[in-house]
C-alpha cells in the first residue's frame, strides 16, 4: 500500500511540474525598437493621462514624444525642440492632459503644449535660477504643480503667481513627488532628510523616524486607498498613512525589506490597475499592488540578462503598461522593450495530443486512486457491495 501510495503521489507531482515552472516568467521579453541609433541619455518618461502617448526628456534639453501602444512606429513620432542644453530630469502630466512640465538643471523649468507641440519656458523661473530642479508633479485639482531642487527646497508654481517656496526645506536632494489622485495632497521622498507630505495650503510636514533610510521614490497608485508607498535603497518599503483631515498628522507603516531580490531599486512609475512599477539595478522591475500589499517580480534581471546581455547592462529609465502585464520598457539609451503576459507554448503535435489526453484522464484518476487507497470508509463500501454483486 505504502509503495501504491508513493508512485501515485509521484505520478502526480511529475504531471503537475510543466505548471510549476510556467509560473516561473510573468512576461515573455520581444525587442520593439531603438528611438535613435546612438546613446540618448534619457532621464525619464511620463504617459499622457489618456495613455495615447509618452513624452520622454532626457540629457542637454532632449525632449521627445512616441505613441505609448505603437513606440516602434517612428513615422508617429514628435522631435520637440526646447532650445536648451541643459539636462532635464523629470516631466508630470497637468491631469487633463493638454499640457505637461518639464524640470532640469540650472533653474530649467518648461512646459510643453500639446496643441502645438511647443516647449516654452515658464512664468517666473528666476525664482529658481540656479538650482537642478529634480522632480515635478501637479496636484490632483491641477491648479498648482510643485518643483523640488536636488539642495532640499520644493517650490510651488502656478502660471498666475509664478514659484513660491514652501519653507520649512530639506536637507538633501528630493528623490521623487507623487501626488493622491482624490486629494490635494502629496508626498515627498528624500535621499537623507526623511518621507515628507504636502497639505491642500502648500505647507510640508516631514515624517518623524524616516531620516534613517535613503528614499529614492514614491507613489500613490490608488485613488480609493489613503496612503503612498516609499521604496529605498536596500530593497525596502514602507507605506505612508494619509490623514486626509490633518496632513500633519500621517504616518508610515511598518517596513518591509525583499532580500531575496537581486540588485537594488533605483526608480519607480505607475502601473496597470493601481499598481507600481518598480526599477531595479542592474536591471529587472518589480509590481506592487497597493491594494492587496503584495509585491511580485515582473521581469528578473536573470531573464533580462539570457534575453539580451547587452540591453540588461543598460539603467531602466521608463516602464508603462498598455494592460496588466503588458508595455514597454525603456533604456537610458533608447531601447524599447515590449513584454506580455507569459504564455506556455506547446507543439501541435500527435504526440503531444496525446500526452494531453493521457494526463487529462490519468490525473482525476490518480487523485480519486489515493482518495479511495486512504479511505478505510470507501473501501469497505466497496467490498460490501463487490460481495452483494456475487450473491
Amino acid at each position: 500500500m505504502r509503495v501504491a501510495n508513493f508512485l501515485s503521489i509521484s505520478l502526480l507531482l511529475l504531471l503537475l511540474v510543466p505548471v510549476v515552472i510556467a509560473e516561473n516568467n510573468q512576461v515573455d521579453l520581444s525587442i520593439e525598437a531603438s528611438i535613435a541609433d546612438y546613446d540618448i541619455g534619457i532621464s525619464t518618461a511620463a504617459i499622457s493621462p489618456d495613455g495615447a502617448t509618452v513624452l520622454i526628456v532626457g540629457q542637454e534639453g532632449y525632449a521627445h514624444l512616441i505613441s505609448a501602444k505603437n513606440p516602434g512606429d517612428r513615422s508617429l513620432d514628435v522631435e520637440l525642440n526646447s532650445a536648451r542644453d541643459n539636462h532635464f530630469n523629470d516631466v508630470a502630466w497637468h491631469p487633463r492632459g493638454e499640457a505637461a512640465l518639464i524640470a532640469g538643471d540650472f533653474g530649467t523649468a518648461m512646459r510643453y503644449e500639446r496643441i502645438d507641440h511647443s516647449v516654452t519656458i515658464v512664468n517666473g523661473t528666476g525664482a529658481i535660477l540656479g538650482r537642478d530642479m529634480s522632480a515635478v508633479e501637479w496636484r490632483a485639482a491641477g491648479d498648482y504643480a510643485y518643483f523640488a531642487s536636488d539642495d532640499g527646497s520644493i517650490w510651488r508654481f502656478s502660471e498666475g503667481t509664478g514659484f513660491l517656496n514652501l519653507g520649512n526645506d530639506a536637507n538633501s536632494e528630493i528623490t521623487g513627488i507623487s501626488c493622491h489622485m482624490n486629494y490635494d495632497l502629496c508626498v515627498v521622498s528624500t535621499i537623507s532628510s526623511g518621507l515628507g507630505v504636502i497639505g491642500p495650503t502648500h505647507n510640508i510636514t516631514w515624517i518623524s523616524g524616516t531620516k534613517t533610510n535613503t528614499w529614492i521614490d514614491v507613489d500613490c497608485p490608488d485613488p480609493q486607498l489613503n496612503e503612498c508607498v516609499a521604496f529605498a535603497s536596500g530593497l525596502r518599503m514602507i507605506s505612508i498613512q494619509l490623514n486626509t483631515v490633518d496632513h500633519t498628522q500621517s504616518s508610515v507603516g511598518n517596513m518591509v525589506e525583499y532580500t531575496t531580490l537581486d540588485g537594488d531599486f533605483i526608480s519607480a512609475s505607475r502601473g496597470h490597475s493601481s499598481s507600481s512599477i518598480i526599477y531595479l539595478a542592474p536591471s529587472g522591475t518589480v509590481r506592487y499592488d497597493a491594494l492587496n500589499d503584495v509585491a511580485k517580480v515582473q521581469i528578473s534581471s536573470s531573464q533580462l540578462a539570457e534575453w539580451d546581455s547587452v540591453i540588461a547592462g543598460r539603467q531602466i529609465s521608463y516602464v508603462w503598461e498598455t494592460g496588466f502585464n503588458s508595455g514597454f520598457v525603456m533604456t537610458s539609451n533608447g531601447n524599447i522593450i515590449a513584454f506580455e503576459p507569459y504564455q506556455i507554448k506547446i507543439d501541435n503535435t500527435m504526440l503531444t495530443t496525446i500526452i494531453l489526453a493521457a494526463v487529462t484522464v490519468s490525473v482525476p484518476g490518480v487523485i480519486l486512486g489515493l482518495i479511495y487507497m486512504n479511505s478505510p470508509f470507501l473501501q469497505r463500501k466497496y467490498l460490501q457491495l463487490r460481495g452483494k454483486r456475487k450473491k
